[in-house]
């Protein structure tokens, strides 16, 4: 079942603003983490220098504007990254609230990343960090919907086919005769969400979805 968002609804559960799980989420691998502390340290300490050498000059100001601005990349890093995605969700015109089921689970190995790495002869060996990601296909009494992934944790071992699940769908079409992106899902009889990033706030989700649940019941 599709139930159209109301305005405003859309912009309440995906902020603009990233929140704290968006946030951890878009801070990534720890070979990301150090990426971005080296241009953080780097870049900071630089422009720094710089502007102690420009003291006198009327350009003192803006080196020294930059040079923190590089030292607090770390922070708002992620926080840029988090809410352009979120951005590419808000944009869409067309939103509904998807109430349906699961109706096939599969998994795959997708590669994390990769690196070289010398053998015991010395030799170069390029290394593949897999891992195992879950995909649920969703569908309602309209027929199949898509696709929602996301790594596989210890959790979502309780997972199975039938179960009801719910998230946003989004579209350029007012009549949502196609699907152009779907959101991180809420399974509500596991009360577990799933999902490869945080774009719903959850808390209001949640809370969108017992309303909605409500109405359909009067």
């Amino acid at each position: 079942m599709l139930l159209p968002l109301r305005p405003g609804e859309l912009q309440r559960v995906i902020p603009a603003v990233a929140t704290g799980n968006q946030f951890k989420n878009a801070l990534g691998s720890p070979s990301k983490v150090l990426q971005r502390v080296m241009i953080s340290a780097i870049g900071g300490v630089i422009t720094l220098v710089i502007s102690q050498s420009q003291v006198s000059s009327q350009f003192y100001s803006l080196w020294l504007i930059i040079g923190v601005t590089f030292l607090l990349y770390i922070l708002w890093g992620p926080i840029l990254e988090a809410s352009r995605k979120n951005s590419q969700l808000r944009k869409y015109p067309s939103a509904a609230l998807f109430d349906g089921e699961i109706i096939d689970i599969f998994t795959k190995e997708k590669i994390e990343n990769t690196l070289e790495q010398a053998n015991n002869i010395g030799e170069l060996e390029l290394i593949e960090n897999r891992r195992t990601w879950v995909f649920l296909e969703i569908a309602d009494e309209d027929g199949y919907l898509g696709t929602v992934s996301f790594p596989m944790d210890k959790k979502h071992q309780l997972i199975r086919i039938g179960l009801p699940i719910r998230c946003l769908v989004l579209s350029t079409k007012r009549d949502f005769s196609r699907i152009d992106a779907i959101s991180d899902a809420w399974l509500p009889s596991l009360k577990i969400w799933v999902g490869e990033y945080p774009f719903l706030l959850r808390p209001a989700f949640e809370e969108l979805c017992q309303m909605r649940a409500l109405r359909r019941s009067v």
